[in-house]
């Protein structure tokens, strides 16, 4: 283990994933028991655009909230690991949104997820400077 202070802008990101591990993997438990508890769906158009969030649903689950989770913990034990799951989920961050908002602004409607999730994408941006620029101080 390298040795010395933690660098804060470390502690923050962890922070952050650890949180948005949990609010995400919370978010979405209420959309499925808002939108995928019901019976079968009649309408093509609605049946599609649920099958779109289930998509986002199933992705965020199997892949965004074990990796933001697992990052948190590598970064705040300073793991070279760590480092690396936390530039995953700043990708994932930034692709997600990129197609949430898209998808929103061509709809004419913005969606909650985005309006909860954008200052997450934001702040990924800022912690994949971060990380670069603490690139030292992580161990295998």
């Amino acid at each position: 283990m390298i040795e010395g202070k933690r660098p804060a802008a470390l502690s923050a990101i962890a922070v952050v994933n650890g949180a948005a591990g949990v609010i995400t993997f919370l978010f979405w438990a209420l959309v499925y028991v808002r939108l995928f508890r019901g019976g079968p769906i009649d309408d093509p158009a609605l049946r599609a655009s649920l099958s779109g969030t289930l998509g986002f649903l199933v992705g965020d689950v199997v892949w965004a909230v074990p990796l933001l989770i697992a990052a948190a913990a590598g970064l705040w034990r300073r793991r070279l690991w760590g480092r690396d799951l936390a530039l995953m989920v700043n990708a994932l961050w930034v692709y997600s949104l990129t197609v949430i908002w898209v998808r929103d602004l061509h709809a004419g409607a913005v969606s909650p997820g985005a309006l909860l999730f954008t200052p997450f994408a934001l702040f990924a941006v800022w912690a994949t400077v971060a990380l670069w620029k603490n690139r030292r101080a992580f161990s295998f």
